[in-house]
């Protein structure tokens, strides 16, 4: 009867134990979407909660904020790593920032942007290094280290209202703000460079939209534009000259000038007040996306949809709003329902043309499910998950289709894989009767998948996101 029962028992493992071989079957094409969310620094925004904290700390939350996003199916994070011409990393040029350590000029004990990078790879998500190029101090009651730029190069810095700016116009705050960028291209494996709205500083304006502090470098409108034309630029030929596979971001003020499109209203000028002629970089090709910060409802004067739609008709490269779940339920725009975000969503996925994707201001907001917006999210426009889009005006080889096998056991069904032409990234999809889902990325070589299903597909994904043609494993 003893010997019956373990030949039952083994007769079950063989059943359960499904073998897959290849196949002539075709996959479907992988999801494609950008999802991001800013994490700030400055202030202690997002991350760290708050300065000074221990080391161990600090990467807890780091993890925490990530493992959030795996959950929402999120694939990207935009990691502020120069507030104020200061570094969440080792530079070779700028102080330790006092947002994290507690003093300017202290180190945490590691390098945030590099415990990011591993933490952030390790589950499948790009991180794009976020910059400000100008700005000295948001404040001058932040004390500056002596290496700071308002002690070692006191005849570029330019007091405005209650912060301190490098002048743009300077050949020094110029090459400083490349180097420094240069610096983390080359150093870091990021995946994406990444400037904010903070070109020249926003004005108070009037009623009549004339702005009431000037910023005293001399220059008129037109000078100060063409000084940030040339930065941004130099900036984009520059990291593609050294890592073409890296992305280049803006995200300027979400509207270009006032009364653009017709019937959209803004007391800010970004055009004239802040000198950032962001629909001449978007055609002329000088970021990879642009990230337009539509922060406003989808019916309002700065109407979410009119803008997306006009951005989307400015230039051939993407366009990825910046959405506020932040404002859900907030001081800002109270009432804003959760709603309001998840329709932005969608609508991001219809409106205009291009590859679709958003970035979230901010991750805090998702953290806290703020008025349950993760939630909806998730239940509503995050079924699955999404590879991020390709680049093909840099570079359209398509890599070689990996070498893969499969095996089934009680537990699921282990995916292994050979690197396949320096790709570090697979995209595993599963077919389960008639459907195929996308199950996610990989930056190692196996993976473990729940179930039984019927056939897996195995693409190679190389650093300018293109794919290969995938390998389809079918169960015999």
């Amino acid at each position: 009867m003893l010997r019956s029962f373990f030949v039952f028992l083994f007769c079950i493992d063989l059943t359960l134990a499904q073998s897959y071989g290849p196949s002539r079957e075709q996959a479907p094409v992988v999801p494609r979407e950008f999802r991001a969310a800013w994490v700030a620094s400055v202030y202690n925004i997002d991350w760290p909660s708050r300065k000074a904290l221990p080391r161990a700390t600090q990467q807890a939350e780091l993890r925490r904020l990530l493992d959030k996003m795996v959950a929402m199916k999120m694939n990207a994070v935009i990691f502020q790593v120069r507030p104020n011409a200061d570094a969440l990393y080792a530079s070779r040029y700028e102080p330790w920032s006092h947002w994290v350590s507690g003093r300017m000029g202290v180190s945490p004990g590691y390098d945030p942007l590099k415990y990011c990078i591993q933490q952030a790879h390790a589950r499948g998500i790009e991180v794009h290094a976020w910059f400000n190029p100008f700005r000295a101090l948001p404040s001058k009651n932040i004390p500056a280290s002596r290496n700071h730029v308002t002690k070692t190069n006191r005849r570029v810095i330019r007091n405005f209202k209650t912060s301190q700016w490098m002048d743009p116009s300077s050949s020094f705050t110029q090459k400083r703000a490349l180097a420094v960028i240069m610096d983390v291209t080359k150093r870091y494996d990021v995946d994406g460079i990444h400037i904010d709205d903070y070109f020249y500083p926003y004005p108070d304006v009037d009623k009549s939209g004339r702005p009431k502090q000037i910023f005293p470098d001399g220059k008129s409108p037109a000078q100060r534009r063409a000084v940030v034309d040339r930065f941004v630029q130099r900036m984009y030929s520059s990291v593609k000259s050294a890592k073409p596979w890296v992305r280049v971001g803006i995200s300027p003020f979400g509207i270009w000038r006032p009364g653009v499109p017709a019937g959209t209203t803004a007391r800010i000028d970004a055009y004239r007040h802040l000198s950032a002629d962001s629909r001449k970089w978007l055609s002329r090709g000088w970021c990879d996306y642009l990230s337009p910060q539509l922060y406003w409802r989808i019916n309002s004067e700065q109407s979410f949809t009119r803008l997306l739609s006009w951005w989307r008709q400015q230039g051939t490269r993407p366009v990825w709003p910046g959405i506020a779940s932040a404002r859900v339920k907030s001081s800002e725009d109270p009432g804003r329902p959760a709603s309001e975000i998840v329709n932005q969503v969608k609508l991001s996925r219809t409106v205009g043309r291009n590859y679709v994707g958003h970035v979230f201001w901010s991750m805090k907001s998702l953290m806290q499910n703020r008025g349950g917006v993760s939630q909806s999210l998730v239940r509503n426009v995050y079924q699955e998950p999404a590879l991020v889009p390709p680049m093909p005006w840099v570079n359209r080889k398509t890599p070689q289709t990996p070498t893969a096998r499969a095996a089934g056991n009680r537990g699921g069904v282990t995916v292994t894989w050979s690197d396949s032409a320096g790709c570090d990234q697979y995209a595993i999809q599963a077919r389960y009767g008639n459907r195929w889902r996308f199950v996610g990325v990989s930056q190692g070589n196996s993976m473990q998948i729940n179930g039984q299903p019927d056939a897996i597909a195995v693409s190679a994904v190389n650093r300018f996101g293109t794919t290969s043609v995938p390998l389809v494993l079918s169960k015999r």
